[in-house]
């Protein structure tokens, strides 16, 4: 079973991808942060599989947070999580860095699942 972290300032965003993520017999939610720093420093004390991570936070965006993660961590398995307006540039700069994906919302659970099993 991969351990999957969800990264996301809303609550009730975050819970609807632990819902999808719990409902599922392949993945696990080990935890929930509410900016990039959080996954940070998450990332190194739950060694999740997959963060799932928004682009658009207060503090530390997802951008940034993807920028620091895959520097020290070669492995990092990053999708990142934005609204369907929230796409295009973001999208090519995430994929840049090193995000293996893109989840829109609002979600669909067979799409999310799809793309953490494709990892």
């Amino acid at each position: 079973m991969k351990r999957v972290l969800v990264v996301d300032d809303s609550l009730s965003v975050a819970r609807q991808l632990e819902k999808i993520i719990a409902e599922s017999d392949d993945f696990t939610c080990v935890g929930h942060a509410k900016n990039g720093a959080e996954a940070i420093k998450m990332n190194h004390t739950d060694n999740p599989d997959i963060i799932c991570m928004d682009m658009n936070m207060p503090g530390m965006d997802g951008l940034t947070a993807l920028r620091t993660l895959s520097v020290m961590d070669k492995e990092v398995k990053v999708v990142m999580v934005t609204s369907l307006g929230g796409v295009g540039d973001k999208f090519t700069e995430a994929i840049k860095l090193g995000a293996k994906n893109v989840i829109s919302k609002p979600f669909d659970s067979d799409s999310v699942l799809r793309i953490l099993r494709d990892l």
